[in-house]
């Protein structure tokens, strides 16, 4: 399912602030890198949207769960407060050798910290206080909901979880797909709503995002 007509992609894409040459670059390295696989960058209508919300909450310590190249990495610690700092978690050394080098382009490498491994023992890893301020989570489909629970009681009052794909590209409208990301996927869409601790909404942002903001 095309959730985003392509003539509606290409108006948002022009009534956005535009990339800079740094994310112009790194879009295209991404594709002549990866392949089919750079579907996975996030469009530049929702970079910018990442970067507009990290600092409309004055994000000083900010998650993400899934790196690939930077894209995500380099419009989130754009939006950080002088003092703030991102940690990102991935398990390709491949990938995220590029997202290395722009960041130090971009001129925000000494406020990303990168950790190589299952992103789950990342999360365990850190305070059970409240002390993020916007986390992403855009890594493997099916543990979203793990990284939920364990991003969630570590928000801030206020603070904000954003989760990308929340579509599927359509599929979790169809109960034929039965495969384990849809399931999860589903299971939390439908549990988000429930979930008090949250006020959510969710929007028709290329493959859709949901927000959570911490009650």
């Amino acid at each position: 399912m095309e959730i985003v007509d392509p003539v509606v992609g290409d108006y948002l894409l022009a009534h956005c602030t535009a990339p800079d040459e740094v994310l112009q670059e790194l879009a295209v390295t991404t594709r002549e890198a990866t392949g089919r696989a750079s579907t996975m960058q996030v469009s530049h209508d929702e970079g910018a949207l990442l970067t507009m919300l990290t600092r409309l909450v004055n994000a000083r310590f900010a998650v993400e769960v899934g790196t690939f190249t930077g894209y995500s990495s380099v419009c989130i610690a754009r939006g950080l407060a002088d003092d703030g700092r991102l940690l990102t978690c991935d398990i390709s050394d491949e990938w995220t050798s590029v997202a290395r080098r722009y960041w130090e382009r971009a001129g925000v490498a000494d406020r990303i910290e990168l950790t190589l491994g299952p992103a789950i023992e990342t999360l365990r890893a850190l305070p059970d206080e409240p002390v993020i301020d916007i986390a992403f989570i855009d890594a493997d489909k099916a543990n979203y909901p793990a990284y939920y629970e364990e991003i969630v009681p570590r928000l801030r009052p206020g603070g904000l979880v954003v989760l990308d794909n929340v579509f599927l590209a359509g599929r979790v409208f169809d109960p034929a797909y039965q495969e384990e990301h849809h399931l999860a996927m589903r299971r939390l869409n439908d549990a988000i709503v429930g979930d008090e601790r949250v006020e959510a909404v969710m929007l028709p942002v290329r493959d859709g995002v949901t927000l959570a903001r911490k009650r």
